[in-house]
């Protein structure tokens, strides 16, 4: 193949063209499997270049910014053994013979590198030496050169066969170009559908919440104009009953009065109820001691627990600012609720943590709280649970899963709203079958309430 070597026969040299086309029809169909540019080097100089006997090879890689070249694969004594390379060499664009080939994108066989002044030896000095460009997509990405310790070693044919090797190498090199950029693009494009996808369910939450709080404000203001109209009829109503208290004296008509107070004092608990909800309560909040408030208000509702309550209430509470006789009754309506959720009985549990509150913690709360310090009250039970597509509603007034005449609906409606009035929220965990946790937040009062509190107890 090379000038150097005796003159073949003509059998001779159409053995060598069979062989060279069989070596370059398996390169042509072996193309498609290669997976990678670095696969591909090492391909074209150990299974190409390397078959056509060719004495060595090495391929230069281009960097990015068409400025150096980096030895990445070779055949001979660079590459002694498996996919290394013995102490690669970087050339700029532009120097030495390679160099030039890289600025110049254009084949060079040097006949004599003695009398060639941009040569640049490597590991063993050469004589003559043959180079061919890289060029895909308009971008020189490498170089492929060959070097012989003979001079005059490469002619027109072997120029052919490296250039034909350089071309088919070279559009292989776009082929998986332009696959990564395919890639890349679907990538892209999984990633913007991933966040289309999460702003659509990010606005339809917005979307749901902000429904949710018009529907509650809605419900508020008639419930606030019901209960105050109403709360002015039931006045008239029993003042007129203790009037009348007085003047009677038969044991039925007391018996009769006994029962109109009291659907009266029902009456005057459920607009309470319903104002807690509207947040038109009148609140008169105080600096509380959570845990003082909890212990009392289970002593004080030993009458109503149908089994014992288990209290874990953290050390040195932080003092909260709120009303201890409307929290007294927020507590109640959970714990009446935990105990109608066991009418087996099981575990009821209320305890009380320190907890510091973030941005991304809002997600189960039934409203969004603002950053900060807050004492969690929690009401823990061993009941039926609550569906999940039943604890969006749990909420909303005279909404109950009790028979009729077994409950108003108001009791949970009426914690919610006392907490939002409060500055706190509500979170409620539940599991069917297992039991339910609802957690109130309460804001713990600043060091200048807390100093206050101190010089006036």
């Amino acid at each position: 193949m090379f000038r150097s070597a005796p003159a073949h026969s003509a059998q001779q040299q159409q053995l060598d063209e069979a062989a060279t086309l069989r070596i370059l029809n398996a390169f042509a169909v072996d193309l498609i499997a290669i997976p990678s540019v670095e696969d591909l080097f090492w391909y074209v100089a150990q299974n190409v270049v390397g078959q056509l006997r060719f004495v060595d090879c090495v391929i230069y890689q281009a960097n990015h910014d068409q400025t150096e070249l980096t030895q990445v694969a070779a055949l001979g004594d660079k590459n002694p053994y498996g996919r290394n390379i013995i102490n690669p060499l970087k050339i700029p664009f532009g120097q030495g013979i390679t160099g030039q080939v890289a600025q110049s994108r254009e084949a060079v066989i040097v006949d004599d590198l003695l009398k060639d002044q941009n040569y640049i030896p490597d590991t063993h000095p050469a004589r003559s030496e043959i180079c061919v460009p890289l060029v895909s997509g308009g971008r020189v990405v490498g170089v492929i050169d060959s070097e012989h310790p003979s001079p005059g070693a490469f002619g027109e044919a072997e120029l052919e066969v490296l250039t034909t090797v350089a071309a088919m190498a070279s559009a292989k090199i776009e082929l998986l170009a332009e696959a990564e950029r395919s890639k890349q693009r679907y990538q892209d494009l999984v990633k913007s559908h991933a966040q289309l996808s999460e702003e659509t369910n990010n606005r339809k939450a917005l979307e749901a919440k902000l429904f949710e709080a018009r529907k509650l404000e809605a419900i508020g203001r008639l419930t606030g104009w019901f209960a105050h109209d109403f709360n002015n009829l039931l006045t008239v109503i029993s003042g007129n009953l203790e009037l009348l208290e007085g003047d009677i004296t038969q044991p039925l008509s007391l018996s009769c009065l006994n029962d109109a107070r009291t659907a009266a004092g029902r009456g005057a608990k459920l607009i309470r109820d319903m104002l807690a909800f509207s947040q038109r309560t009148r609140l008169e909040p105080q600096i509380c001691d959570l845990n003082a408030l909890v212990t009392a208000t289970c002593e004080r509702s030993k009458d109503i627990l149908t089994q014992p309550v288990e209290m874990r209430l953290t050390q040195n509470p932080w003092m909260v600012h709120v009303d201890p006789k409307v929290a007294e009754n927020a507590l109640v309506n959970l714990i009446l609720n935990a105990q109608e959720a066991m009418p087996d009985g099981g575990r009821l549990e209320i305890s009380t943590e320190n907890v510091r509150h973030g941005l991304s913690d809002n997600q189960a709360l039934a409203a969004s709280l603002s950053p900060g310090r807050y004492l969690c009250l929690s009401v823990k039970d061993e009941g039926e649970g609550i569906p999940e597509e039943r604890l969006q509603q749990i909420f909303d007034p005279f909404y109950t899963s009790k028979a009729i005449g077994e409950g108003t609906g108001l009791g949970l409606s009426m914690v919610f709203g006392f907490m939002q009035q409060s500055g706190g929220a509500v979170e409620v965990q539940s599991k069917v079958g297992v039991g339910s946790t609802f957690r109130l937040y309460f804001l713990a009062a600043t060091s200048n309430e807390n100093d206050l509190l101190t010089k006036n107890p």
